[in-house]
């Protein structure tokens, strides 16, 4: 919902705002680059203004709408708001605040929430509350009897003043907020194609980490359906971060796989765990990247207890990056479909039949180096530079 005539949106970010300010200039510059990608990649046509802790996104009314979608999906973005920019006077605010009320304003109670950078004006913030508020309560007493509620409104009028111009808006679309990304160095991502991989990888990209993905396809144990989901899901991770490519990295797991299904009965899990994590290592290393993201969370696996994770995690030197680690199964779930990752996440691929009948659940690094192939390093690290590319583009 926007005030008639709107044909800016206001965009917010705050973590940036604790940096110093030359870490600030540089993300927020990126932020922009960003905000610039995403409206092209969606085919929206807006000029990105970058302005000191507010950049701003200059659009024809009819794309409006259309931009505080695409700006609301941007990392780093706590908030957007579409808004009526005007003279910062009080007639040219109490006429935008009169517009906005006819046109918005439907019934219920309503507030006016004004701010106003420094001394620029002859009006501060009270002022514009007792003004404003006179000024809706005016434009809608003929069509209903209006409530003022400072507390817990139904409708909200925004006002932002500065020196030379008001922004008046009724909405702040929530962003994703984090840091933009780009502004971390990367990490390879081990995508299943599972609820979980693919929330760990947009929570890492949310914390400014491009992603290396990376798919392990298991031979006989996975399947088509199984390289279909991780496949459908980072196209989806894709459309967050249209600049940054995603191309995706499949190995060649199935003869590990095959071997360990014929090899390993208890601790099967943990050994193949130790695999995918050197197979990551491996591209990391290759391509530049700091460490490798799982999907994992504490128990919500037997091979993710805190005995198992602290053995898998030795199988290599870069760090394991676990974002989930301690969110309960329901949020992920929730993160999912609020990404659009879960309906993908849940067709039905058949690879559980890898797991042994038996699983580990504290297992010991001794006993696993004990079970392991000599050469399972060998394999990851052959497999992982066989890795075919999927070009999925920018």
């Amino acid at each position: 919902m926007h005030p008639p005539g709107a044909d800016t949106v206001l965009l917010r970010h705050g973590e940036v705002n604790t940096k110093s300010r030359q870490v600030q200039l540089a993300m927020e510059r990126r932020l922009v680059e960003n905000v610039r990608a995403i409206l092209a990649d969606r085919g929206v046509d807006g000029d990105v203004e970058r302005r000191w802790t507010r950049p701003l996104i200059h659009v024809a009314e009819e794309d409006v709408e259309a931009a505080t979608a695409a700006a609301s999906d941007v990392f780093g973005v706590v908030s957007a708001s579409p808004a009526l920019v005007v003279d910062a006077d009080r007639a040219a605010i109490k006429s935008a605040l009169v517009r906005t009320a006819k046109a918005c304003y439907t019934g219920g109670s309503f507030a006016i929430d004004a701010r106003r950078a420094g001394d620029t004006t002859p009006f501060d913030s009270e002022d514009i509350g007792e003004f404003g508020g006179s000024a809706v309560w005016d434009a809608v007493s003929e069509r209903f009897d209006p409530e003022v509620d400072l507390d817990d409104p139904d409708l909200t009028f925004y006002v932002e003043c500065r020196k030379a111009e008001a922004f008046v808006f009724v909405e702040k679309r929530e962003g994703p907020r984090g840091l933009p990304i780009g502004t971390q160095e990367p990490l390879v991502t081990l995508i299943s194609g599972g609820i979980d991989s693919p929330v760990a990888a947009y929570e890492v990209m949310r914390r400014g980490a491009p992603i290396i993905p990376v798919y392990l396809d298991l031979g006989d144990y996975g399947g088509v359906d199984h390289r279909e989901r991780a496949i459908e899901s980072v196209r989806t991770l894709a459309r967050y971060s249209p600049n940054h490519s995603f191309d995706l990295r499949i190995v060649d797991a199935g003869a590990t796989v095959s071997h360990l299904a014929e090899t390993i009965q208890e601790g099967r899990m943990l050994t193949f765990r130790r695999y995918m994590y050197q197979v990551g290592e491996t591209i990391a290393k290759d391509r530049g990247a700091m460490g490798i993201v799982t999907g994992e969370a504490i128990g919500q696996k037997s091979s993710q207890t805190t005995a198992n994770m602290g053995v898998t995690s030795q199988a290599v030197d870069l760090p394991v990056h676990r974002p989930l680690l301690i969110m309960d199964k329901e949020k992920i779930v929730e993160r999912a479909r609020t990404i659009n990752t879960f309906d993908t996440a849940t067709i039905s691929a058949g690879c559980n039949r890898f797991a042994p009948e038996q699983a580990e659940t504290h297992g010991s690094i001794d006993q696993i180096r004990r079970l392991e192939p000599d050469d399972l390093l060998e394999r990851a690290q052959r497999d992982a530079r066989a890795a075919d590319l999927l070009e999925l583009g920018r």
